[in-house]
């Protein structure tokens, strides 16, 4: 019964790869249960355009297009597909500035989207995850402390969490994705606000995803990394699963890895959003996953 909760198309993502109906018959032919449309949230202002976006002549007006006519097409496939596999339209949410929870408000009430992944991109408006020379500048503009700009990361992080309260942790700990060492970044003050935003999403019910698209990157783990990973798990925290897909080849990415992975840490219940009967969104509980027969296709893929 696999699931992702976090996934992206060429159609609507610039830095991603085909249309977004053959996500979904990707998703369908691996026999999945269920998949969530996710596409980045529109940005505000041209100083938050990504240089792809810059080259592409986008504009915020032009995003703010593109994620509407998302929407329109992932409701159509909703129905179109609802047969064949649940759908779940969502959308990747940004926190550049404190203004982006009205912003991402605005957006839930206007479109009533099932659900956000809460994911943070930026620190101090400066993307971290889109290459190493802009990750090189967050690190300058913290003094080339790798403790301050993680602090940092945790921090902003913290007030997003507060600010939306997001139904799926995205990537909980990017900030890692260009420091890949043992323990880099990580001092006991860091830690601390580890703890203090895994047991704020506990409090209100969110997932943290586990984000195998971490391993495309070089990364030992999925997203988190082991070390938060069980920290997660020993203060009661809950994961989904999600394959970050950018395009209908990265469906199930790395799945195969994710059952050794699961048992290794010995998690035994996943969970998965649905909607009940009244289109409201709600958490299911996926016991014994690390069992399920699922996992015997994958091999297959």
């Amino acid at each position: 019964m696999p699931y992702t909760h976090h996934s992206h198309s060429g159609q609507f993502c610039h830095h991603a790869s085909g249309i977004l109906e053959d996500v979904i018959k990707e998703a369908i032919r691996k026999q999945f249960h269920t998949i969530g449309l996710t596409e980045h949230m529109p940005r505000f202002s041209e100083r938050e355009l990504y240089p792809e976006e810059i080259e592409a002549n986008c504009t915020p007006q032009s995003l703010k297009e593109t994620f509407e006519a998302f929407l329109v097409e992932a409701r159509r496939l909703q129905k179109v597909y609802e047969a064949h596999i649940k759908i779940l339209v969502g959308c990747e949410i940004e926190f550049i500035t404190p203004a982006y929870k009205q912003y991402i408000s605005d957006l839930r009430h206007q479109h009533s989207i099932d659900y956000v992944v809460g994911s943070l991109h930026h620190v101090k408006g400066t993307p971290i995850d889109f290459s190493t020379e802009l990750y090189d500048k967050a690190l300058e503009q913290h003094n080339n402390d790798l403790y301050s700009l993680f602090e940092a990361y945790f921090d902003e992080q913290y007030q997003m969490l507060q600010a939306v309260q997001p139904e799926v942790v995205g990537h909980f700990d990017l900030i890692r994705i260009f420091r890949t060492e043992a323990n880099a970044g990580i001092n006991e003050k860091v830690w601390e606000k580890i703890v203090r935003n895994i047991d704020y999403v506990i409090s209100y019910g969110g997932l943290f995803e586990i984000n195998s698209r971490a391993w495309k990157k070089g990364l030992k783990d999925a997203y988190p990394q082991r070390d938060v990973f069980k920290l997660i798990l020993e203060r009661g925290g809950k994961f989904t699963l999600s394959d970050d897909s950018h395009g209908p080849k990265d469906v199930g990415l790395y799945y195969n890895k994710l059952q050794p992975y699961l048992a290794e840490m010995n998690v035994q219940s996943l969970y998965f959003l649905a909607l009940d009967a009244s289109g409201k969104t709600i958490v299911r509980e996926h016991s014994n996953a690390v069992q399920d027969i699922f996992w015997n296709n994958v091999q297959n893929w």
